[in-house]
Parts: structure tokens; sequence; C-alpha cells
């Protein structure tokens, strides 16, 4: 059974025991988060919410608060001696999917 969840204004689709990355969440590690579900499948049916089931509820646990890959930002203009250089990190949220139904 899979279930696709809304959360920092992306989708996920997530079955039990995944591991994904979400948008920060001030939470603390080890702690318990739920996920309102957008669309359950399996065994050959879908159920669809409008926008979301109810009753259907997706838990999960919080593995640890993580930044990920940097990325740099670079601008140049040739001639005229203008170089710009920034990165970014981005922080995210590492969460088990512990139950999903």
């Amino acid at each position: 059974m899979y279930a696709v969840i809304a959360s920092g204004g992306k989708q996920y689709r997530v079955s039990e025991g995944d591991v994904i990355y979400v948008e920060k969440l001030d939470l603390e590690p080890d702690s318990k988060v739920s996920f309102d579900v957008l669309m359950l499948g399996g065994d050959g049916s879908v159920e669809v919410g409008s926008p979301t089931l109810a009753g259907a509820k997706a838990e999960g646990r919080i593995l640890a608060q993580v930044k990920g890959e940097k990325i740099v930002i670079y601008k140049y203009k040739s001639k005229k001696n203008y170089h710009r250089k920034a990165g970014h990190r981005q922080n995210y949220t590492k969460v088990e999917i512990t139950a999903v139904g």
C-alpha cells in the first residue's frame, strides 16, 4: 500500500518503511509527525481525496535535521569586471514513514 502526502508545498509518494527528505520541520529528532493523505493506492484500487482523504493519515518518525548539497551561484558579465559568487545549502528533515493508512 502506498500514499501520496503533501509537505512543504511538495507531494511525495510513500510506503511504510520509506525514508524521505522534506522541507525543514521544526521538530526534535525521534519525535512523531503525521501527514495528511491526498491519495491511497495499492491492491489494484485507488482512493483520491478532495483535497485530502478523511480519516487517512501517514505517520512518520523524525530521524535527523540535515542540510542538502551546496549549490554555487556564480554571476559574471564579460568585459565589465563583474563577478559575484554565493552559495546555498537547503535545510531538510529526514523522516522515516512508520504507518500508512
